[in-house]
């Protein structure tokens, strides 16, 4: 892919009104280049990795962006991770500054997965993302997870699709 492009996140299959069906078409092996790219960050407060608060931060996240017209659809993604079993940080891709939120830029090289299944599988698909990363020579620094749907979603749709984005050097 092209530095700072994402896969096309198709938003135009919406029955629920909330999360997209996500089409996975494009997203699954895909390596990603990013210098600079921008993003707002938002933390999340969790007990053992379970999130208490993203109900209340995405929304909140969400409308600052839309005031700001920052968002694109078109080159979409949030990327998650949790640096402790107590909080999580989770990027949303952005076209500018956001005011009022904590902006980061991430440069890196970076490789896609997309798995299904419920999120208590993250350990097993850390796992293979490590070997897929081996498998290709690459050391490991990071995974991301991109959640395509909400969990009301995801039992909407029968499926729940994850893409690990792993941060390689």
């Amino acid at each position: 892919m092209d530095t700072n492009q994402l896969p096309k996140y198709d938003t135009s299959d919406n029955p629920t009104g909330c999360c997209p069906r996500f089409n996975m078409e494009g997203w699954d092996g895909q390596e990603l280049h990013f210098s600079d790219k921008l993003f707002v960050k938002a933390t999340t407060r969790s007990i053992l990795h379970i999130p208490l608060n993203m109900s209340s931060v995405f929304p909140r996240t969400f409308a600052a962006i839309e005031a700001a017209q920052a968002g694109n659809a078109d080159n979409f993604i949030v990327m998650s991770h949790d640096p402790s079993a107590w909080k999580g940080e989770h990027f949303f891709s952005v076209d500018r500054d956001v005011p009022g939120q904590e902006m980061v830029r991430l440069t890196g090289n970076y490789l896609t997965r997309v798995f299904e299944g419920p999120y208590k599988d993250v350990r097993k698909w850390e796992n293979e993302m490590a070997a897929i990363v081996a498998s290709r020579g690459r050391a490991l620094k990071r995974t991301y997870y991109f959640y395509t749907t909400c969990p009301k979603c995801a039992k909407q749709y029968g499926s729940n699709y994850v893409v690990a984005v792993a941060e390689v050097q």
